[in-house]
């Protein structure tokens, strides 16, 4: 098992990063299109504990997919679980969990992104990359935000 842990600030308000992220990830597309080319939901609704989307997203240069479920959603937290189900990912990791979390406490806000992964073997790396990419959606919905 392994974990990885970032935090970003963003100026932009962390209560609508949240609902973006729970409620509107299909909007990223238009926020980080170099990134994040689709989100489409396939079972349930936007923003529900085991809803099914469908991401469309470029890492690492390429073209990747996934399937991801909402796992947990806590509003007072302001976080949000994603678990992988299938996709591109799956080809490395006997499982994918992705935690957003942000914390507002006036104009600072600070999102922390966790990724909880169990490798399928040794020569699997750890998924700083897609980390990073992570990142660079956080900074763009930010900056989206801040026009």
């Amino acid at each position: 098992m392994g974990k990885l842990v970032a935090q970003t600030e963003i100026k932009s308000d962390g209560d609508v990063f949240h609902e973006i992220l729970r409620y509107r990830p299909h909007h990223i597309t238009n926020m980080s299109p170099s990134i994040i080319q689709g989100v489409s939901i396939h079972e349930g609704e936007w923003g529900t504990v085991g809803s099914i989307m469908f991401w469309n997203y470029t890492h690492d240069g390429k073209e990747k997919v996934a399937k991801q479920t909402i796992q947990a959603v806590d509003e007072e937290k302001k976080s949000v679980t994603f678990k992988v189900i299938e996709g591109d990912l799956m080809k490395l990791y006997k499982s994918f969990i992705i935690t957003a979390h942000v914390d507002t406490k006036g104009k600072s806000n600070l999102v922390t992104w966790t990724l909880d992964y169990e490798k399928l073997n040794d020569r699997v790396e750890d998924p700083n990359t897609l980390m990073d990419s992570i990142l660079a959606v956080t900074k763009d919905i930010e900056a989206h935000h801040l026009k």
